[in-house]
Parts: structure tokens; C-alpha cells; sequence
């Protein structure tokens, strides 16, 4: 029961979506079968969509898992954009000037990209240990602090001469992720994280801990956790997985390179998987890979078809609010239908 309802949520939200989506299409006096299609061939319909989708995908599932860890933690980590931009300048730069070989480059740039990411969100942790700030409000706001500062770092000290728009050089060719039948390491590397992630949660003593503050935070503190240190591992451990999808984008990447605008929205669209996965690790996975599809299949839908690829974030929201509602709706009626039972066998 507990797998089945989730699953009937997700393709009743996910019809709707597309249901309603027809409507506009059909008042755009375009074909839903075409657009559709057209969706489908280039996100899933051959070996090459669905490589590309999957390697369109590994940053949605890392700042996905960035979200999800620390929201079923009870721990706000609104940082995950800042995160990313840090990882990612961090790889951009030492992938520079680091003269490793690449059997070494590669790991290591990823690593310290995810640490940039951990200390960033480090920051918020202080915040919240040193003067009980609210992580709500110091990740969020971080998120400003990191657009502008990577963005003057990448304008004016690393500044590539020759390139047209603010960003930095190249980085050294051997530290260029390969593929593997199509699909670039960085993927599988999201992947082995969600298995990682899934260990942390559910086989140690920390995610158990984890868990228990998601329930009830003074709960946990009563039963004995240690509160403080867990919320600033989780904020720790979320920046890494953020920044690390950052560095991977560097090393994964047609540019291989920090960029204006490299974030795009993959912060707060990990964000929205979270929300939707309900911060489960595998649901993450899924609404990663479905999202990544979307995003991949629109730049097809809009080149073969007359709807603008921006209409995928219109289905993104209906599917959003149908399953966040129904989610919630269904929560709320169990609830009162259980508390009308136990009320009746007192009444008797």
C-alpha cells in the first residue's frame, strides 16, 4: 500500500499535467500528438535522446539529494544554487592551473568542488551553531553572496581574454570526463550518490538520527541525538552533494568552463525534485530523471513543432501543485477518517 499510493499519485498528477498542457496547445493551434512526440522522440525515442537526457539529468540528481537529505532532516538548506556555483568555480579554476594526471585530476577536482560546496553551506552551519540564525534565511540569502562574487571572480582575476562572455579558461584537456556508451562518467557518478546516500540515511547511526529529527527535533533531542552536530553534518554533507554536481558540470560539459549563467536553474529545480519526491533518495532519482527528460525532449518539441521550449516549465508547475496537492489532500482525509474512527469507538 505504502508503494502503491505514491506511485498512483505520480501518474494521476503526471496525466493531469499533460492533460491540461493540451488544452493550451490545442488554444496555440498546435497538435498535442505532435508536440508530444516530438517530446518524446528527442527526450527518450533513440539510444542518443536518452544519453543525452541522462547526462542532462546528473546535476538535477545530485542538488535533488542536496534537498531532499536535508529537508527530511528538518534542516532548511535553501543553498543549493550558491553551492553549485562554488563547486564549480573551484573545479573551473584549479582545472587550470592543477597539473595532475587525470586518473588523479579528475577525482580530486571533483572532491574539491564538492568541499567548496561544503564549506559555503559551512557558513550557514556557523550561523546557525555561533548566533542560532535561521538556515532558512542564511542559505537563501548565501545564494546572492556566491552569484556575485564567482560571477566578479570569474569577470576579472580568471578571466579568460578571449572569450566572449565573462568566464574562465579552458580547462586542461586531460581532465575532460569521458563516456561510456553515450553516457559521461558524471552520471554514474550521481548514481553511486544516490546508493551513498541511500546507506547514509537508512544504515547508519547518523541518518538514523537524521530521521529522527525529520519526526520531531525535541523528540530527538530527548531521545538522545545530538541535534546541533547533525544539523551541521547535514548542511555539510547537502553543500557537498551541490557542490560537486557544480565541479562534474566542469568536467562534464561541452564548455568546460565557469560561465555567466552556468547555474541556470539547477539549484532550485533540485529543490522542486525534492518537494516532489517527498525527500525520498530513490523518488529522487526518478523525478530527476523525469525532469532531465522534460528539459531535454523541450529543445526537440521546439525545433520540430511550434510551442517554445518554456513550455515545459508550465508542465513542471501543473505536475508540482497536482502532486504536492493530492499528496497532502490524501494525507489530510486519512487523518480525519482515522480520527472520526477512534472518535467513534470512544463514543461507544
Amino acid at each position: 500500500m505504502s508503494l502503491v499510493r505514491p506511485i498512483s499519485q505520480t501518474i494521476l498528477a503526471i496525466a493531469f499535467a499533460f492533460f491540461v498542457a493540451s488544452i493550451f496547445i490545442l488554444l496555440h493551434h498546435s497538435s498535442p500528438l505532435e508536440v508530444y512526440g516530438a517530446l518524446y522522440w528527442y527526450g527518450l525515442g533513440s539510444w542518443f535522446s536518452f544519453s543525452n537526457t541522462l547526462n542532462a539529468a546528473f546535476p538535477l540528481v545530485l542538488t535533488g539529494l542536496s534537498a531532499s537529505i536535508a529537508f527530511m532532516s528538518n534542516v532548511v538548506n535553501l543553498g543549493q544554487h550558491g553551492q553549485f556555483l562554488w563547486g564549480a568555480l573551484v573545479c573551473a579554476v584549479l582545472g587550470v592551473y592543477l597539473k595532475l594526471p587525470s586518473w588523479l585530476g579528475i577525482p580530486a577536482l571533483a572532491v574539491l568542488g564538492g568541499l567548496a560546496g561544503a564549506a559555503w553551506a559551512g557558513l550557514a552551519a556557523f550561523f546557525k551553531r555561533k548566533y542560532k540564525m535561521d538556515e532558512f534565511i542564511s542559505t537563501l540569502m548565501l545564494n546572492f553572496l556566491a552569484e556575485y562574487m564567482t560571477l566578479y571572480l570569474a569577470t576579472y582575476p580568471f578571466l579568460d581574454p578571449k572569450a566572449y562572455v565573462p568566464s574562465t579558461r579552458l580547462i586542461r584537456r586531460e581532465y575532460f570526463m569521458t563516456n561510456i556508451f553515450d553516457v559521461n562518467v558524471a552520471f554514474f557518478v550521481a548514481l553511486f550518490m544516490v546508493f551513498l546516500c541511500w546507506w547514509f540515511v537508512w544504515r547508519t547511526w547518523r541518518g538514523y538520527e537524521a530521521r529522527m529529527m525529520g519526526y520531531n527535533k525535541l523528540f530527538a533531542t530527548v531521545g538522545g541525538c545530538d541535534v546541533e552536530t547533525d544539523t551541521t553534518l547535514i548542511l555539510l554533507f547537502t553543500g557537498f552533494l551541490s557542490g560537486l554536481a557544480g565541479a562534474l558540470l566542469i568536467l562534464n560539459g561541452t564548455q568546460h568552463r565557469f560561465t555567466k549563467g552556468i547555474g541556470a536553474n539547477f539549484g532550485w529545480d533540485g529543490v522542486m525534485i525534492a518537494i516532489m519526491a517527498n525527500n525520498g533518495v530513490f523518488q529522487t532519482l526518478f523525478y530527476a530523471l523525469f525532469i532531465g527528460f522534460l528539459k531535454n525532449g523541450a529543445v526537440g518539441m521546439e525545433f520540430e513543432t511550434s510551442v517554445p521550449s518554456e513550455f515545459v516549465l508550465f508542465l513542471q508547475s501543473i505536475i508540482v501543485l497536482t502532486l504536492v496537492g493530492t499528496r497532502s489532500g490524501l494525507a489530510s482525509l486519512t487523518d480525519w477518517l482515522r480520527a472520526k474512527r477512534e472518535l467513534g469507538k470512544l463514543v461507544k
